[in-house]
C-alpha cells in the first residue's frame, strides 16, 4: 500500500487501536442490563461503568499529548496500549461492580492515551499528501466501524460466549497492536518542549467528577442535603480554580482566546450538541429494547445498528456539503436532524403498540444527523486556528465531547429514573412509601425486573402481567427522548447564531 513497509505496519497498529477504542464505547452498553443483574449492582453502578471510562479519557487526554511530544510518541502510545490491554484483562476478571468500575477507569486512562497518540503518530509519519490522505481515511473508517458495529458485536459475544469476552478480546488485540507498533512506528518528539499543565488537568477532572457524582447520587443523599451541596460547591470551586489556572499559565491546557474565533466556538457548540443526547442515549437504548420490548441482547444490538450505521455512510456527503455551504449551515443542520430524530423516537415510544419498528425512523434520522456533524466539527475546530494550535484545538474539541458525554450519561440516567417514578407514584399510590418507590424506579430504569420482583414480591400481585412496570419504563424513555430532542435543537440554534456573522452570507 505504501512505499515504506513501516508505514503499513504503523497504519495497522493505529487502526487496530482505534478499533478497540471505538468498540469499547459502543459494545459495552449492550451488556449493562446483564451486568446489573449478574454483578448485583444498582442503576448508579450501571452509569458509572460508562462514566468511569469517559472521565478517565478526559483526565489524560491533554496531558498525553504533551507527554508524547516530550518523551516520544511511540513510547507513550505503547505505554497506553499496554495499560489498555492489562486493564481490559482486569475488567474481564471482575467479580463485583466496584472492581469493574475501577477497571473501567484504568482502561479509560489507556484508551485516552491511545486516542491522542493515534493522530500525532499519523501526522508525523505520513508526510506525503496522497499517503497522508489514505492513512487518515483508513483510520477514520476503522474507528467508525468500531463505533457502528460495536452494539452488534457486543450482543453476539454476550449471546454466544460471555460478557467477560467483550473486555478479554482486547488482550490479544492489544498484544498484536503492540507488536505492530514496535515494528512500524518511528519514534518522534517535538522540538518545542511544553510544560505539563498539571493544575488545569486535575482541577477540570475533579470538577467534572464532582458534578457527575452530585447528579448520580443526588436522589439517594438528597439534592439539597448538606453533603450534596458541599460536593456541588467543591465541584464549582475546582472549576473556578481551573479557569484561574488556564488564565495564568504560560502554557495552558486550554487557551480560551480561541473561543473569540466564531467558527471555532460554533463548532465546539456542535461538539457539545452531538454528545448532549446521541452518544449518552446509546447507553440506555438497550434497556428500552430489552426491558420494554423484551428483546434478547443480540436482537437489541442488531436494532442499534439503525442508530449507528448512518454515522458511517453520511460523512462523505457532509464533507461535500461543507465545501459548498460552509460549517455555519452544515453543523447546525446536523444537530437539528439529531433533535428531529429524538422527537420521532418520542412519538415512536408513544405509539409502540403499533409494533417494534416505530423507533426505527427516529434512530435512523438521529444517526444521519450525527453523520452530518461529526467530521464537520473536527475539521472546523482544527481548521479555524493556525496549524501550530491545531493540536490544542483538537484537544479542546475531544475534551468537550467527553465531558458532555459523561455529564449527560448521568443526567439522562436521572431523568429516566424520574420519568419512571412519575408513573409509579400514580400506579402505586399508597402502596409503597417514597424511599421504596425510588428504589423500585431505579430497578425498573435499569431494566432489572427479576431483581425488582425478588426485592418487592408484592408487585407480582399488584401487576401480574407486568403492564404497569413496562409502561412506567416506556414513560421514562418518553421523558428522555423529549429532553434530548428539545435540548439539541436549542444547541443547534445557538451554534447557528454563533456562526452567522462570518460563516453565512
Amino acid at each position: 500500500m505504501f512505499k515504506d513497509k513501516k508505514n503499513t505496519l504503523t497504519l495497522a497498529a493505529v487502526c487496530l487501536s482505534s478499533l478497540m477504542f471505538g468498540l469499547e464505547i459502543s459494545s459495552v452498553p449492550v451488556l449493562l442490563p446483564t451486568l446489573e443483574k449478574l454483578l448485583k449492582g444498582n442503576f448508579s453502578d450501571v452509569q458509572w461503568i460508562m462514566n468511569a471510562y469517559t472521565i478517565a479519557c478526559t483526565t489524560v487526554l491533554m496531558a498525553s499529548g504533551t507527554l508524547a511530544d516530550r518523551y516520544g510518541r511511540k513510547l507513550v502510545f505503547t505505554a497506553g496500549l499496554l495499560l489498555f490491554g492489562i486493564t481490559s484483562l482486569l475488567c474481564g476478571l471482575a467479580t463485583a461492580m466496584p472492581l469493574l468500575i475501577a477497571g473501567r477507569f484504568l482502561q479509560g486512562l489507556g484508551g485516552g492515551i491511545m486516542l491522542i497518540c493515534q493522530v500525532a503518530i499519523l501526522s508525523h509519519q505520513f508526510q506525503d499528501g496522497r499517503e497522508r490522505s489514505l492513512a487518515f481515511a483508513a483510520w477514520g473508517i476503522v474507528f467508525g466501524v468500531g463505533l457502528g458495529f460495536g452494539p452488534l458485536i457486543g450482543g453476539m459475544i454476550l449471546t454466544f460466549l460471555s460478557w467477560k469476552w467483550v473486555f478479554l478480546v482486547h488482550v490479544p488485540l492489544s498484544l498484536l497492536t503492540l507488536g505492530l507498533a514496535w515494528a512500524g512506528v518511528r519514534e518522534s518528539r517535538s522540538a518545542q518542549i511544553q510544560r505539563l499543565d498539571t493544575l488545569g488537568m486535575v482541577t477540570l477532572s475533579l470538577a467534572v467528577f464532582g458534578l457527575i457524582y452530585y447528579i448520580t447520587q443526588g436522589p439517594a443523599m438528597g439534592f439539597s442535603s448538606l453533603y450534596a451541596l458541599l460536593i456541588l460547591g467543591a465541584s464549582a470551586a475546582c472549576f473556578l480554580l481551573f479557569l484561574y489556572a488556564e488564565k495564568t499559565s504560560t502554557q495552558p491546557m486550554f487557551d480560551f482566546t480561541v473561543f473569540r474565533i466564531r467558527d471555532f466556538s460554533g463548532a465546539i457548540i456542535g461538539s457539545i450538541g452531538m454528545n448532549f443526547c446521541f452518544w449518552p442515549f446509546i447507553i440506555y437504548l438497550p434497556i428500552y429494547f430489552q426491558g420494554v420490548l423484551g428483546y434478547s441482547s443480540l436482537m437489541a444490538g442488531t436494532m442499534l445498528l439503525a442508530y449507528t450505521l448512518p454515522t458511517l455512510v453520511v460523512p462523505p456527503l457532509a464533507e461535500r456539503l461543507l465545501m459548498k455551504y460552509r460549517p455555519g449551515i452544515v453543523i447546525p443542520f446536523g444537530l437539528f436532524i439529531i433533535g428531529l430524530g429524538f422527537i420521532l423516537m418520542w412519538f415512536g415510544i408513544h405509539v409502540a403498540h403499533m409494533g417494534s419498528w416505530t423507533m426505527i425512523p427516529g434512530m435512523l434520522l438521529s444517526g444521519i444527523g450525527l453523520g452530518f456533524s461529526n467530521t464537520t466539527v473536527t475539521n472546523t475546530t482544527t481548521g479555524a486556528v493556525s496549524s501550530d494550535r491545531a493540536g490544542m484545538a483538537s484537544g479542546i474539541d475531544m475534551s468537550a465531547r467527553l465531558i458532555t458525554l459523561a455529564i449527560n450519561i448521568a443526567l439522562m440516567g436521572f431523568l429516566l429514573s424520574k420519568g419512571v417514578l412519575i408513573h409509579l407514584k400514580i400506579a402505586f399510590a399508597g402502596v409503597f412509601d417514597s424511599p421504596q418507590l425510588h428504589s423500585v424506579a431505579e430497578k425498573i430504569a435499569a431494566g432489572n425486573f427479576a431483581g425488582l420482583l425478588e426485592k418487592y414480591p408484592r408487585i407480582a400481585t399488584l401487576d401480574p402481567a407486568g403492564d404497569i412496570t413496562h409502561q412506567a419504563l416506556a414513560g421514562g424513555f418518553q421523558l428522555l427522548t423529549l429532553f434530548g430532542g428539545i435540548g439539541v435543537v436549542f444547541l443547534a440554534l445557538v451554534s447557528f447564531f454563533i456562526f452567522k456573522p462570518r460563516s453565512i452570507r
